[in-house]
């Protein structure tokens, strides 16, 4: 069994990876178990938090990786939109559901919008409370509560589909909406980031991501956008979190390959998080970002489509051979933990030089 990475080198490694250096091995992170959301039984039990990542903790030991232990304080990608004054309908089945306020009916309520109080604003109070309790009851460092785009937030406050339509039957209130949307942002970012002193991440997602890099965001709803409107209702406020934080790293689930050339249209952007089984067309994320700033490209287990009896390990090699390995993370899962020790001993082998 190979020796297992100590913190402190697998964060310098993870972080000369993020400079684009040369480095011996592609980092590679496993994840063990189902998907973990902010539900019913987690949502308000700051106690089950901690003991689901004490036992996470436990499930991925002896698992050869360049993770190691921390919490997830989830309050679901709803959070900006819930403190603008969604209703937020936690459940059992997912993160928490968020009711819109907008509707092309009402567009022009988006001028009444009232920018939340990043301390006193209660979603937000929440949110800072489950940051003092796991901090002062946890030795586990912290990722930051969850971070969606401002077209995340955007597309939740306004009703999806309609919000869609809205970029190009009504551009002018889109963009007073995530004015006001980036705004809060990246207020909601600088308090969090104030409070917390346990830090494990700049992503609310399991990747250690050096603060220096700047902060990650959620931006899903860029897979559903033409490359001209990403650039035009995207590229735009993403813009201003960079310039907030000193950089940026964009998530976005679903098919990127048509906006990830506008995505490297950012100011400041310092990486690409996409969940590569959803994209057809690898070619066009290669031509666009490989080599040019970091890359993280997730197929846990359940990315894949049912029944697909994918090889996990033998996938990941398609990954290192198709994009390379500079600026190269690759993030997946196994059900087991048994299952988890076995694929990092292979990823060992096929990752490193």
């Amino acid at each position: 069994m190979s020796e297992i990475l100590d913190i402190e080198t697998k964060k310098s490694l993870i972080a000369a990876n993020w400079r684009l250096e040369d480095i011996d091995e592609v980092p590679f992170f496993i994840e063990v178990g189902p998907f973990h959301g902010a539900t019913s039984d987690y949502f308000s039990n700051d106690d089950a938090e901690i003991a689901w990542a004490e036992d996470f903790s436990a499930k991925r030991e002896g698992v050869y990786d360049y993770g190691f232990p921390n919490i997830k304080p989830n309050k679901g990608i709803g959070i900006v939109a819930a403190a603008f004054g969604c209703e937020y309908k936690v459940n059992n089945e997912a993160d928490p559901w968020i009711t819109a306020l907008i509707h092309e009916e009402n567009a022009a309520d988006v001028y009444k919008l009232e920018l939340p109080d990043p301390v006193n604003n209660p979603v937000y109070q929440d949110a800072w409370k489950r940051l003092d309790y796991l901090q002062s009851h946890s030795t586990i460092p912290l990722r930051v509560v969850n971070v969606p785009s401002p077209l995340v937030t955007a597309s939740l406050i306004w009703d999806y589909t309609s919000f869609i339509v809205s970029t190009l039957e009504y551009p002018d209130e889109v963009h007073a909406l995530l004015d006001k949307v980036t705004e809060a942002t990246i207020q909601y970012v600088k308090e969090q980031l104030k409070r917390i002193t346990n830090f494990y991440s700049i992503s609310h997602e399991a990747w250690h991501i050096p603060r220096e890099v700047g902060i990650r965001v959620s931006d899903d709803t860029a897979a559903l956008l033409s490359p001209d409107l990403y650039r035009e209702f995207g590229v735009k406020y993403n813009n201003r979190i960079s310039e907030a934080f000193g950089g940026i790293v964009v998530h976005s689930c679903g098919n990127v390959q048509n906006v990830a050339a506008a995505m490297m249209e950012i100011t400041g952007l310092r990486g690409v998080d996409f969940t590569i089984p959803q994209v057809p067309d690898w070619g066009k994320i290669r031509d666009a970002v490989a080599g040019k700033t970091v890359l993280c490209v997730r197929h846990n287990y359940w990315d894949h489509e049912t029944n697909a009896h994918v090889d996990l390990a033998e996938y990941s090699k398609k990954l290192l051979d198709f994009f390379g390995r500079k600026g190269l993370f690759i993030q997946t899962s196994t059900p087991t933990q048994e299952e988890a020790i076995a694929l990092g001993e292979k990823l060992h082998k096929i990752l490193s030089k």
